[in-house]
């Protein structure tokens, strides 16, 4: 497909790199000479310096033979104007980047009005993921298909495991038939298992079951499943607003550290069942007095990395509490990742998946949709959800008859109402909903699961 992107700024960036390992043709528009010539040094992509909300700039950079335009600069209004111009001008589908509170409110509204394809806010899609972490408190990582229905989550299998030196095959029969896991990282090597597979403890394993199943799945393997009634936000910026709002909701307790009086005057009017301290969420002292270490949850989304990752180094020396940290240069995710800090959040990352699995679905409206898709261990395993239209190749073989490409796992069936774990007899239906965990890359219908 012909891609423009508008915007050369860290979420632009990781858009681009994604779709260009989907083999996308991508050009980038940017009013800034640096990005553009850092982004098309590092990828295969061709950039446009000029205003991406010009009509004229837009013919120059070939709107008229694009099949998408995303829009994701550092202003939500020039981002919607983007579209709209791209919409005359070149009659391609639209994505723009919306974040401010007000306008989300609107977004309805708004998708209609300028024919947006999809409107995509990062900051809320980044606390929409460190809430999934919390409703499953043990989990390092949390992926939901089927609706919410089935989840995906990341787990360290714990000394003393009853997982620990069983066979994958033995597992339906000693823990329970609802859970499957579909990945097993071990000494740096990601492995999709089979029935011989030998899970052990210290292993990080990725398991699929239904939302009701988690707790006693928890249980059975040793993991103490402990429900977050209190989380403490540092940072009162953008993503904790939508956080804290939400954990309300859910009747959490929250409590905000934020730096700026004006920004606390401002969430104290927002979120009137907040507590909002002013100060320094890095300063020891002041944890101590606000008792950090008995919250359940700390959230660390200052706006500098390295506040973030200092105050997570201290929270996981200090407590016993779910530790999540906001991270967004390139250059600190591989340094961080090997840091005990908890789950790292990537807003650029989780809005990359977003459009990338719509993307994959333009190519299959006729047939199967990518319905959902997740990157999992650092970019290298995919989990992707298809919906299985008419005329999939898939339709009505047993399981065991199918040729699967290699590295690629059926991890569960959604049939209506009822969530099957695949069994060989088992067949995949018109109308499923179909999750399937794999090393491949570019996956588009159910069909590509097959050599």
């Amino acid at each position: 497909m012909n891609i423009m992107i508008a915007g050369c700024g860290r979420i632009g960036k990781a858009i681009a790199g994604q779709l260009c390992e989907e083999k996308h043709e991508i050009t980038m528009m940017d009013i800034h000479q640096d990005a553009l010539t850092s982004a098309t040094n590092s990828m295969d992509v061709i950039g446009y310096y000029g205003d991406c909300t010009s009509y004229r700039a837009q013919l120059e950079a070939g709107v008229e033979d694009a099949d998408l335009m995303i829009a994701v600069t550092n202003q939500d209004e020039k981002n919607m104007l983007t579209c709209l111009v791209a919409k005359k001008a070149g009659r391609c589908r639209t994505i723009a980047r919306v974040r401010s509170p007000q306008y989300s409110q609107e977004i309805g509204y708004l998708r209609e009005e300028l024919g947006l394809s999809m409107a995509i806010n990062p900051e809320f899609v980044a606390a929409a993921e460190i809430v999934r972490l919390i409703q499953i408190p043990s989990a390092l990582e949390v992926d939901t298909f089927a609706k919410g229905r089935i989840s995906l989550i990341s787990l360290d299998v714990p000394d003393g495991s009853i997982l620990d030196g069983m066979l994958l095959k033995d597992m339906p029969s000693k823990v329970g038939a609802s859970a499957l896991i579909c990945i097993v990282e071990r000494d740096g090597q990601f492995i999709i298992p089979g029935g011989f597979t030998e899970i052990r403890a210290g292993d990080r394993i990725s398991v699929t079951l239904s939302l009701a199943d988690v707790s006693d799945f928890l249980n059975k393997i040793g993991i103490r499943a402990r429900r977050i009634r209190s989380v403490l936000i540092a940072g009162g910026g953008t993503i904790a607003y939508y956080l804290a709002k939400r954990l309300i909701e859910l009747r959490i307790d929250v409590k905000i550290i934020e730096k700026d009086p004006e920004r606390c005057d401002e969430l104290a009017e927002l979120l009137p069942k907040a507590m909002i301290i002013q100060g320094d969420a890095t300063d020891k002292a002041l944890l101590t007095e606000e008792s950090a270490e008995d919250m359940d949850a700390v959230c660390a989304l200052m706006a500098h990395d390295e506040e973030n990752i200092l105050l997570s180094l201290h929270m996981k020396k200090t407590s016993e509490a779910k530790v999540m940290t906001l991270v967004t240069r390139n250059s600190y995710e591989d340094i961080a990742g090997e840091l005990p800090i908890g789950r790292i959040i990537s807003p650029k990352k989780i809005t990359a998946e977003y459009i990338t699995r719509f993307v994959r679905s333009m190519h299959n409206e006729e047939d199967s949709d990518v319905i959902a898709l997740y990157q999992m261990k650092k970019g290298k395993v995919e989990s992707l959800e298809f919906s299985v239209g008419n005329d999939a190749k898939i339709i009505g073989k047993q399981l065991k008859d199918l040729n699967l490409k290699e590295n690629t796992l059926l991890a569960c069936i959604a049939r209506e109402r009822e969530i099957i774990r695949p069994g060989g007899r088992d067949m995949i239906m018109a109308g499923d909903s179909v999750v399937v965990v794999t090393t491949q890359k570019g996956l588009k219908s159910i069909d590509e699961i097959l050599k």
